[in-house]
């Protein structure tokens, strides 16, 4: 099965509407989704992989800033958080990096979102693959991922 396929099973699962659809262009930063989806770059969900004291983390954040690794370990309460590796991405979320989406794991993953992503009425996350997205809202994040709410940038 495919990454993508994963991805709309585990939203329909869910319950959500969204549909998860490739485009023809890349997807894989978030200015580029952004630009492809002609909406802001912070409306865009980042699928970051951490690892938080050896265990993986995935941090969705958006777009518009980066992941203050030192100011989320000590909100979450962690000695260490680093960038994972591309296999720890891969073995954590059965995908690549670049197309890493908040669902359809091989299993569940810790959670972290981004509370700036509140902001936007409409959020986009990635579907699996570097080119495939899917439409959602800050709540339905939240909830399909039973994610925790921090911000994760620095101040």
């Amino acid at each position: 099965m495919s990454a993508v396929h994963n991805v709309q099973e585990a939203l329909d699962a869910a319950g959500v509407e969204g549909r998860a659809r490739t485009l023809p262009q890349s997807t894989r930063t978030a200015a580029e989704a952004a630009d492809a989806l002609g909406c802001p770059v912070g409306a865009i969900a980042n699928s970051l992989v951490f690892m938080a004291d050896d265990a993986p983390l995935l941090v969705l954040t958006s777009g518009a800033h980066r992941v203050d690794v030192e100011a989320l370990a000590a909100r979450l309460g962690r000695r260490r958080i680093r960038r994972a590796k591309p296999d720890e991405v891969r073995a954590a979320t059965g995908q690549v990096i670049g197309g890493v989406s908040p669902v359809g794991h091989p299993a569940p993953l810790e959670t972290v979102v981004d509370e700036a992503l509140r902001q936007y009425a409409e959020v986009w996350a990635a579907a699996g693959t570097p080119n495939a997205v899917f439409p959602t809202t800050f709540d339905e994040l939240v909830r399909i991922t039973k994610g925790t709410v921090v911000s994760v940038a620095a101040g």
